[in-house]
């Protein structure tokens, strides 16, 4: 039986087109990040270079995770592996290296990055630490990724790592750098600000404390961005549940009252939501922020006691369906402080 010959010339395209296919991701380096948001932005400096994955999905508590043979076998192959740090991964990361028997990614190797190493370190302890402090981290607090400006910090260690390890694609390595950066910027403080001064001098600025002044002798207001958002409620009080939020309410110099969680990973106790009310009542706390993973039955009654609105908010890519990315979990996050700042009703 004879077929067409475009039959025979489509067939051949396919199978080439299977093999190209094969061959790339053959040659493709294999990351393994332990969060969603790490996997994000590694994704964002290699392009279509690499095969990343992620061990959460975003939608859980990373404290509590358990070792599971599908993460070993992920990390079997990985080329890099990357953590947050900070003893985020305490409980589970040993295991899964050791059984993943991949001497490429194990501590110290050159495959295995932290990427809190330059990172700005909130919660660190000053004195002894003891159980009656709850769970506390000995290296500070670990959910540095919620500052944004970590997270132009975390890009730029994730490319040196990579730049070392495969530098015949630095190039390209550096450039998605820039474009990443770029639009962290922009997301920040808005296209106009970052065409006027570019990101790095505004985040200089805003670090120095000398934002505000140099925006008025530029005749310029404060951007459209996240740091526009929330500039008009600066000094506002937060309650959370977990103090994980921290980094993201310091940098935009909302003040936490108090976590709902009298200690560290330690569940709210009657008592404790009582006193934490009237405090709550006392200095027109508007907003009880906490992740979806936790029950919100003590946030909303204490909502009830208090001035105060509940918005529950994903802390990692892949938590919700607005956080599809590292960027937009924080835009979710932010706008929905600046709504339930303002008084309008947030999304629930």
């Amino acid at each position: 039986m004879k077929y067409p010959a475009f039959l025979i010339v489509a067939a051949f395209l396919c199978t080439a087109l299977a093999s190209a296919l094969a061959r790339a991701e053959a040659q493709a380096i294999r990351i393994v990040a332990t969060t969603t948001d790490l996997a994000d932005i590694t994704r964002a400096i290699c392009g279509d270079l690499a095969i990343v994955t992620s061990i959460t999905t975003g939608q859980e508590d990373p404290h509590a995770l358990s070792a599971k043979p599908g993460y070993v076998v992920s990390a079997r192959d990985a080329d890099l592996w990357i953590r947050i740090g900070m003893e985020l991964e305490i409980g589970w990361e040993g295991p899964i290296l050791r059984d993943s028997r991949n001497r490429r990614i194990q501590v110290g190797a050159p495959g295995h990055l932290d990427a809190s190493t330059n990172v700005i370190r909130l919660d660190v302890p000053t004195q002894a630490i003891t159980r009656a402090m709850g769970d506390v981290h000995p290296m500070g607090n670990p959910h540095y990724w919620l500052n944004p400006l970590n997270g132009r910090i975390v890009a730029k260690t994730i490319t040196d790592k990579l730049c070392d390890l495969h530098p015949q694609h630095q190039d390209a390595f550096q450039q998605n750098l820039r474009n990443f950066q770029n639009d962290l910027d922009e997301h920040m403080f808005g296209q106009t600000l970052v065409a006027r001064f570019g990101g790095a001098k505004l985040w200089r600025f805003l670090n120095d404390g000398t934002l505000k002044p140099q925006l008025a002798a530029a005749d310029l207001g404060a951007g459209d961005g996240w740091y526009g958002l929330l500039e008009p409620y600066a000094g506002s009080y937060v309650v959370t549940y977990h103090r994980s939020w921290i980094y993201l309410l310091e940098r935009f110099n909302l003040p936490v009252l108090a976590e709902m969680e009298p200690l560290p990973g330690v569940p709210p106790s009657g008592r404790h939501l009582a006193k934490l009310a009237q405090d709550m009542r006392d200095k027109q706390v508007r907003v009880i922020l906490q992740e979806p993973f936790y029950n919100r039955k003590a946030a909303d009654l204490l909502a009830k006691r208090s001035p105060a609105t509940v918005l529950v908010r994903a802390n990692a890519c892949g938590g919700s369906a607005e956080a599809t990315s590292y960027l937009a979990m924080l835009d979710s996050v932010i706008r929905g402080l600046h709504n339930a700042l303002s008084n309008d009703t947030p999304q629930p």
